[in-house]
């Protein structure tokens, strides 16, 4: 056997390169760049051969570790899961830093190769710097957080190891139906340690991804149901995206007559104006979707893992027969469905041939449920701020919306922001979101018919995803304007990641939404009867507690500004509008200071969510909470 005598660190970068995905019979580099911060543990060594090794690899230098990790989930994410962007950290704080990105990934099933480094392997200097001492076990380290968050976890401690811990790397990071973060930790000593490497383990290998289609038995179990049923909803998750289902999904409920509903992940894998296309389902889904999975009597559910926010904590649909077809098994078999096993696109191909001439006996139902929401989408994008606006909300809480305008001085709804900005960027954009109350207007509000370009992480609404997710989707279309959708808290949370976009001159846009603080939360705690706390962006002004003081003022646009961005600041629709449609018009990154008003984000349209509710309440706000919950307690699914 021939080999190729080198040091760990050579090795993992020369195999990296080396990676190919084939894919219906289209073949691509696996890896093209890599992210690194580099420390003590990892610049002598894995660092080392990155700068003086043979390869061609592109190195972009990351800015905090959690925001490179999440660059590369959303540049996996945008490429539909062939390609990824390793990201390399030293040893202790670097590599916990990267623990949350790796639970995004996990949560979402979206590959994320990380290297974190470690401590010695010999033992001989600990405890070194950074290292976390236990009495317990002298194997533990600070990586071994990663296992509870990882699809995948392997420790290289010897030279040889690497073998076995990058194919099995390759084998997770690549299975459709567990695809998820892998970490590899890297004693900083062994990567610098040499061995004779067997050639074929550098040479280029080629890993295919494959359509497997469900058993007859499984298909024949789904065709029996859908015959049975007279109006059956179809709900397409990320699964459709991944597999390139949209078209083939979107002809099959043509065909049937069968209305298909969007999960966060599914949306963009099939256009908005499909007239069979109801839009988001759930806590965060619209009248449309909302009102025909209440009337349905099937629910056939394609790629989705059934999220509470898919289920309205099941309450939505919870009397209904449900089916499923997703590549996992695991997911597959939730809420007790009759499930098929398989990819979404051979499976829906497979599933056709078998229904014959069926149709569903939707008449009007469809048409009509769109209309309405039609309406109430014309509504919301055209709500104007007055002294009476959101009377629901005055009667309540009069304070809030004052003290916001008096330290804003002007603002505007977020609904109708989301109307302006929808109707001028460019018709092939893609948006990036996350958390707050931005990904359930979105999921209602959001039209586009370009395929993929919905970009939102909302399977472990992860704060901070939004602007380095932005970054990494641009990476994968650099020939598309691609826009992060932010609230002003997540900004704060995590943004250092629009310093790479400068150094990198890769132009990004930021479309910061301003409502001082935690709005989403805010809404949730004074929703249950508790009073404002530590949600409202607001000085301390005496008192123990963060509430009552006057809001403060941030000037984003000018923080922004002051890293290299072209920035602008939007009080009211005329001058976001006029924002906009002058930031394509820049080469450099943008950011749109847009100020909006507490309390004006979408809410409602029957999607329920169950959280933690007071059995002891005691104001009437509390009890009310909490018999809405027990009404909606005993309706839900129970399994």
């Amino acid at each position: 056997m021939a080999v190729m005598r080198m040091s760990v660190g050579e090795a993992l970068v020369r195999f990296l390169d080396s990676q190919y995905v084939s894919f219906d019979g289209k073949e691509n580099k696996l890896v093209e760049g890599i992210f690194t911060i580099f420390g003590h543990g990892c610049v002598l060594g894995i660092g080392e051969a990155l700068s003086m090794s043979d390869h061609s690899l592109k190195v972009y230098q990351g800015k905090n570790e959690q925001g490179m990790a999440q660059v590369a989930t959303a540049y996996a994410k945008q490429n539909n899961r062939r390609k990824i962007m390793p990201c390399v950290s030293s040893i202790g704080p670097g590599a916990a830093n990267m623990v949350t990105a790796a639970a995004t990934a996990t949560a979402n099933n979206i590959p994320l190769l990380l290297f974190a480094g470690d401590t010695f392997a010999t033992r001989q200097p600990d405890p070194v710097l950074q290292q976390i001492e236990q009495t317990y076990s002298a194997a533990v380290t600070t990586n071994d957080a990663f296992k509870a968050v990882t699809r995948y976890f392997d420790r290289v401690s010897r030279p040889e190891m690497l073998m076995s811990a990058m194919l099995n790397a390759m084998r997770v990071l690549l299975d459709p139906a567990h695809t998820g973060a892998v970490a590899i930790a890297m004693p900083q000593d062994v990567q610098g340690e040499v061995y004779d490497f067997p050639e074929e383990f550098l040479q280029k290998r080629v890993h295919r991804i494959t359509r497997p289609t469900p058993v007859q038995e499984q298909l024949e179990d789904l065709a029996n149901a859908i015959k049975q049923s007279k109006k059956p909803l179809v709900i397409v998750g990320g699964g459709v995206k991944y597999s390139e289902a949209g078209e083939c999904v979107a002809d099959f409920c043509q065909r049937r007559n069968i209305p298909f509903a969007e999960t966060q992940a599914g949306k963009s894998a099939i256009k908005s104006s499909h007239p069979l296309n109801v839009g988001g389902i759930g806590v965060t889904g619209n009248s449309s979707a909302n009102t025909l999975a209440k009337d349905c009597d099937l629910i056939f559910a394609i790629g989705t893992r059934f999220t509470d926010f898919t289920t309205a904590s099941k309450s939505l649909y919870a009397d209904k027969k449900i089916i499923t077809l997703n590549a996992s098994d695991f997911h597959a078999s939730k809420l007790d469905a009759i499930k098929a096993v398989g990819d979404a696109k051979a499976g829906i191909a497979a599933l056709d041939k078998m229904l014959g001439d069926y149709k569903s006996s939707y008449a009007g139902e469809i048409a009509k449920a769109k209309s309405n929401w039609a309406e109430e989408m014309e509504r919301l994008t055209s709500i104007e701020v007055r002294g009476d606006y959101m009377p629901e909300i005055q009667e309540h809480m009069p304070d809030v919306i004052q003290d916001f305008l008096k330290a804003h001085g002007e603002a505007m709804a977020q609904t109708t922001a989301i109307g302006v900005i929808r109707d001028n960027i460019p018709k092939d954009a893609v948006i990036v979101g996350s958390a707050g109350s931005l990904p359930g207007d979105l999921q209602r509000m959001w039209t586009t018919d370009e395929k993929d370009s919905y970009n939102m992480e909302y399977g472990y609404s992860c704060m901070g995803y939004e602007i380095a997710g932005c970054l990494g989707s641009k990476l994968a279309c650099p020939d598309k304007e691609v826009y992060a959708m932010v609230g002003d808290g997540s900004y704060l949370m995590l943004h250092s990641e629009m310093v790479t976009a400068i150094q990198e001159g890769i132009k990004i846009n930021v479309l910061l939404f301003d409502n001082s603080s935690f709005g989403c939360i805010n809404n949730l705690q004074m929703g249950q009867g508790v009073d404002a706390l530590c949600t409202e962006l607001r000085y301390r002004e005496g008192g123990k507690q963060i509430r009552g003081g006057k809001f403060l003022n941030i000037d984003y646009a000018m923080n922004a500004k002051a890293y290299g961005f072209v920035t602008y600041t939007a009080r009211n629709k005329q001058e976001l509008e006029e924002a906009v449609k002058d930031s394509l018009k820049q080469t450099k990154p943008t950011l749109i200071d847009i100020k909006v008003l507490p309390k004006s984000m979408t809410h409602g349209y029957d999607g329920w969510w169950n959280v933690g509710c007071t059995q002891d309440p005691k104001t009437a706000v509390q009890k009310q909470a909490l018999s809405e919950k027990q009404r909606m307690l005993e309706k839900a699914r129970k399994y």
